[in-house]
């Protein structure tokens, strides 16, 4: 028989068992590779938010969707970490949509057979899978969202339980530089064409990497002071609730406020080095030891706070600025074009005070707000246009008024017995005669009888 003390063991097993998170990871391979391949210029690994989200809980499933007769290069990487490929072939009516309602229909019955799986992650920037990211918090699940800042819904990275930015997996060392390319209207107003000396060998394959353009870094950290109105806000809530802001429950209510957050946008490497660097700018107060650490406000012995500017705070420079050049927007325009000239207007416009790490995830944000229109491209990067604000739908017709009708000037025939102006009380009508039925019924054929002649007697 098993003792109090066994019982007691067990049951703190099977609660550790419980509170670990059992993840099903799902990639929309498509839109996650041309997301990175437009906005970071790089070649998408998925072994990256697989190696992040082990860090979080057990990899118990993953599914990548796509058209793989079309990504052959990707199939190897996928077998590499044991990723199950779904296959999708597009109708010949076209299938944009076909992967996300896959993907959709099969985490939601996973979500219905599997009890043990507790959490969704879901590698893909498209917002159209906001519904589906809703309804798994319907069911108690915890829903991770992997993708790029610069290409992920905004509304997606606030609606999920922890948002994972592709570009803080990426190591600084990690790029590969090569000359950058032209771009190819600045091709064709030249006339430039390779020489036939130049072109490669039908037989021989050019390296892609070599007509790449730059690939960028890990973007430049933002500043911590930025950070400060997220983490004042979450220790408010921790003292209300009468807890000790510890390390792990500092960083789970930042996470419950801003799902976008995470401590590598700001140069650190894990969470407590975020919190040492705070400490060491004298943000917050610091106590405990050995991994206990406890984390408090600073008094206002600083004097008033400074207010960092909010990100809605840039939009109106960037209206006016795509008003200047609307012409030029008509076809299209380089995310890399709209910052020089963002630059060349408003030379003191800084990104980084607004919480923007990259021009183009200012640009998601904007897309968001309806400002822009976005479309990544494999060759340009991201393409943008001007956004719905600038095509206001057409005002509705005016209802036609109804017509008046024209009032009757002619004399009012005079009915007997009705009042009129001359006559209030008029005298009742007088009775008609009622025909006889001999009458009536002649009236009714047409046919008048003669009377009948006597016979003389």
């Amino acid at each position: 028989m098993l003792t109090a003390i066994d019982k007691h063991r067990g049951g703190g097993k099977r609660k550790l068992m419980q509170d670990r998170l059992n993840i099903a990871v799902f990639v929309d391979y498509d839109n996650i590779e041309i997301g990175v391949k437009s906005t970071l210029r790089r070649e998408f690994d998925v072994s990256l938010p697989l190696g992040s989200l082990k860090e979080r809980g057990d990899i118990v499933a993953k599914f990548a969707y796509a058209n793989w007769a079309r990504q052959e290069g990707a199939t190897r990487q996928m077998a590499e970490n044991a990723v199950q490929m779904v296959q999708r072939i597009p109708s010949p009516r076209g299938d944009k949509n076909g992967a996300d309602i896959n993907l959709a229909l099969d985490a939601l019955e996973m979500a219905f057979t599997h009890s043990n799986v507790n959490a969704f992650a879901i590698v893909s920037g498209d917002s159209d899978f906001i519904p589906l990211v809703n309804k798994l918090k319907e069911y108690g699940k915890t829903v991770f969202v992997v993708g790029g800042k610069a290409f992920t819904s905004t509304i997606l990275q606030q609606n999920c339980h922890e948002f994972v930015s592709y570009e803080s997996l990426l190591d600084d060392g990690d790029q590969i530089v090569a000359t950058p390319m032209p771009d190819r209207r600045e091709r064709m107003d030249r006339g430039d064409r390779p020489d036939r000396a130049e072109r490669p060998d039908r037989g021989e394959r050019p390296d892609r990497n070599k007509d790449r353009k730059e690939r960028t870094a890990r973007p430049a950290p933002l500043d911590l002071e930025q950070s400060m109105p997220l983490v004042e806000r979450a220790l408010q809530v921790l003292e209300r609730r009468a807890v000790q802001p510890q390390l792990g429950l500092l960083k789970s209510t930042m996470l419950q406020l801003d799902p976008a957050f995470s401590e590598r946008a700001y140069g650190a490497g894990s969470f407590s080095d975020f919190v040492e660097r705070l400490k060491k700018a004298d943000f917050v107060n610091v106590s405990g030891s050995g991994g206990r650490y406890i984390i408090e406000r600073r008094g206002g012995s600083h004097g008033p706070e400074k207010v960092a500017p909010r990100p809605e705070e840039a939009l109106p420079q960037l209206r006016d600025m795509l008003e200047t050049h609307r012409m030029e927007l008509e076809e299209g325009a380089t995310a890399e074009e709209l910052e020089g000239w963002m630059q060349a207007e408003f030379p003191n416009f800084n990104l980084a005070q607004y919480g923007f790490q990259q021009f183009s995830e200012f640009l998601n944000y904007a897309q968001d707000k309806t400002v822009v229109r976005t479309q990544p491209d494999e060759e340009r990067g991201i393409i943008v246009h001007l956004g719905a604000e600038f095509y206001p739908p057409a005002l509705p017709e005016p209802e036609p008024e109804p017509l008046l009708e024209e009032e009757d000037n002619e004399p009012q025939p005079i009915v007997e017995g009705q009042p009129t102006i001359f006559e209030p009380n008029p005298p009742p009508p007088k009775p008609r005669k009622v025909a006889s039925p001999r009458k009536r019924a002649a009236a009714g054929t047409g046919v008048v009888r003669r009377p009948r002649k006597r016979k003389p007697e």
